[in-house]
């Protein structure tokens, strides 16, 4: 065993397989940093290269990009408000509000080390797991997968906070828009509306970016002016970050934990996780009252655990051949290309291989954090730049990333339709996280649902694995209420027993009422759509819509019992600017995307940043160069015009 040990650490630290590592963590930066990208793109970027290469080499490439990706991501997520992949949507809850405060380079140290400690845990529980995983793995049936995506669920609970009601009705909405498509159980295609691009459902990429980053980019359009509402020095804000990830190693910890047990259990990585310890996050404190506007835990707990995950996903991968999440796939396909077997032969007669991978993932994460670290402050200062300067840039990136869901112009227009239900959730203070959570894990949750009593039947939900996660379920559930009732009751002890401490009405605005309105009419519409459907092949859409009709009406009831105070609420400057969009959309279908964006661009600067003609003009140039480079490496097609094959052909 000692020489096994000895000869991966051998393997690990020479030059060859430094450099290539290097080079890995390099690639997985620049792809975590454009969004929408994520690690199967990255690792397919990679994917030739391995063809001749020595294992030990092309691991150490492979790792650095996997364990760089979770990292590199941040950037967007904090800076742009832009999930840059699935696993760092929480992130940007808290992220992008720190950075609009002036305290972009705190959140990015922070997010740095804390994925730095996790990616470490969870590469040292991935060697634990190497050698005790087997039975823990194969002990877990569909019955116990469909509780974890119902503790995911439960999370909706946490993050909704007073406005509960609501959070259950936009859950219920993700929920039916994640049923959209072909039921697992039966084939039976639900809610397309006759319309091919509906056939295979809603991409989470479309998904993500049109119900955070749209509305955020129409909101700083707005509002005129750069991301950072608050000066800030940034100089010192790395070491602010650092000082915060001290003071919370106990949450990191936590986070690496549960990211790294998670990410053992194959398709439940990513969001699932994220989102996960974003509730224990909020869960587990004391003071809640800055979650959701700056909060650093916010941004700690989630990058403490996609990076832990990362290294989770690795052990079903390594020891039965089952990816563990999309990027572990492609990985595989890499091991095969190498000419190794993943399974438990791997570790049998490949262990030093297998040393040398996990401990690839440990060293590619301080690589990849040590540099994020050294950029943090220079990426940071991206926040003062006015914003309508860095809006059609971004905007031309979200709809490249978006694109690259199914690469149809379905994408772009699935994009903006999810927008406009963004900036309505967003101005009338609605949960855009528990949509999000809904339309992760409602396949999933079907899935496993179905198959548990196809194969086990009743006695599926009478399994100890199950019944343990269903009373986490209910702590998950229950105990914030308790806890919120008890706070309640103390507060009103120290203001005299005689004094009564009255609830705050809820508020009723014009969006509120328009959102009750169009999402009792979704409902009805669905239902109606639905009525052919099979019992199994509706189940999980007719329970989408059973919770998102009665958390509307439970809503409405509340605020005709109680007397809701009357906000006016005006989508007015937010409505252009998402014309403008879908005017945008038009346009790229019209002359092609690339001629679109490059236009497009050029006008904003000028008209609207007001930017001198040569800056304008050399921004667009690296618009069109930009494009025309990821459709060289990705070959991509895009939508093509009129124009677009005139000029590239």
């Amino acid at each position: 065993m000692l020489d096994i040990l000895l000869s991966s650490l051998g393997q690990l630290f020479t030059l060859s397989h430094l450099l290539f590592m290097m080079l890995g963590v390099l690639v997985g930066l620049v792809v975590g940093i454009i969004p929408g990208l994520g690690g199967i793109a990255g690792m397919s970027l990679l994917l030739p290269f391995l063809y001749g290469m020595e294992p030990t080499v092309a691991l150490g490439m492979l790792m650095g990009l996997v364990a760089v990706i979770p990292t590199g991501d941040t950037f967007a997520s904090v800076l742009l408000g832009i999930p840059g992949s699935s696993a760092s949507q929480a992130t940007v809850i808290d992220g992008f509000s720190l950075a609009k405060r002036g305290q972009a380079a705190r959140a990015l140290s922070s997010a740095f080390l804390s994925s730095m400690i996790g990616g470490i845990i969870g590469a040292v529980v991935l060697t634990g797991f190497i050698l005790i995983a087997r039975p823990l793995v194969l002990s877990f049936s569909s019955s116990e997968l469909f509780m974890l995506t119902l503790l995911g669920l439960s999370m909706v609970a946490v993050l909704s906070g007073r406005d509960l009601f609501k959070g259950l009705a936009a859950c219920g909405l993700g929920l039916l828009v994640g049923a959209i498509g072909m039921a697992p159980a039966t084939g039976e295609f639900r809610m397309n509306f006759g319309l091919d691009y509906l056939y295979d459902g809603l991409p989470l990429v479309v998904v993500g970016l049109g119900i955070f980053a749209l509305p955020e980019i129409v909101d700083l359009l707005v509002k005129r002016g750069a991301i950072a509402e608050e000066p800030c020095n940034l100089g010192e804000g790395w070491r602010n970050g650092i000082r915060d990830v001290r003071e919370q190693r106990g949450l990191v910890a936590r986070c690496a934990a549960i990211g790294s047990l998670i990410g053992t259990i194959p398709g439940l990585a990513g969001s699932v996780v994220d989102w996960l310890t974003y509730g224990h996050a909020v869960q587990s404190a004391k003071d809640k009252s800055e979650f959701g506007k700056g909060d650093i835990r916010g941004v700690i707990a989630p990058e403490s655990a996609n990076n832990a995950c990362a290294c989770g996903a690795m052990v079903p991968t390594l020891l039965f051949g089952v990816p563990g999440s999309g990027t572990a796939a492609v990985f595989l396909g890499g091991l095969l290309l190498l000419g190794l077997q993943p399974g438990v032969g791997m570790i049998e007669t490949h262990l030093d291989l297998t040393y040398t991978i996990i401990w690839s993932l440990a060293l590619a994460n301080i690589l990849g954090a040590a540099l994020c670290l050294v950029l943090a402050r220079p990426v940071a200062s991206l926040t003062r730049v006015p914003f309508a300067t860095l809006a059609p840039l971004i905007t031309v990136l979200i709809m490249f990333a978006a694109f690259q869901a199914t690469r149809s112009a379905g994408d772009l227009l699935a994009l903006g339709a999810v927008g406009v239900l963004g900036v309505l959730f967003k101005q009338a203070n609605w949960s855009r996280p528990a949509f999000l959570i809904g339309f992760v894990l409602a396949p999933g949750a079907e899935g496993y649902f179905y198959q548990a009593v196809q194969f086990q039947g009743m006695d599926a939900f009478m399994r100890p694995g199950v019944l343990i996660i269903g009373a986490l379920i209910l702590a998950a559930m229950f105990i914030p209420m308790m806890t919120g009732a008890w706070r309640k009751r103390r507060q009103a002890s120290t203001v005299g027993a005689a004094a009564t401490v009255r609830p705050e009405p809820p508020t009723l605005g014009s969006i509120d009422v328009v959102l009750f309105v169009a999402l009792l009419g979704t409902a009805i519409v669905a239902w109606i759509e639905m009525a052919d459907l099979s019992l199994i092949g509706g189940i999980m859409p007719r329970l989408a819509i059973a919770i998102l009709g009665v958390s509307c009406l439970m809503e409405i009831a509340r605020c005709l019992v109680r007397r809701p105070q009357w906000q006016h609420q005006v989508i007015g400057l937010q409505g252009l600017w998402l014309v403008g969009f879908f005017a945008l959309v038009g346009a790229i279908l019209l002359f092609g995307f690339i001629t679109a964006a490059t236009l497009f661009s050029l006008v904003f600067l000028l008209a609207i940043a007001r930017l001198k003609p040569w800056v304008a003009v050399s921004m667009s140039l690296g618009v069109t160069a930009f494009l025309v480079g990821m459709a060289e490496f990705l070959t991509l097609t895009y939508p093509s015009g009129l124009i677009d094959p005139w000029l590239f052909g």
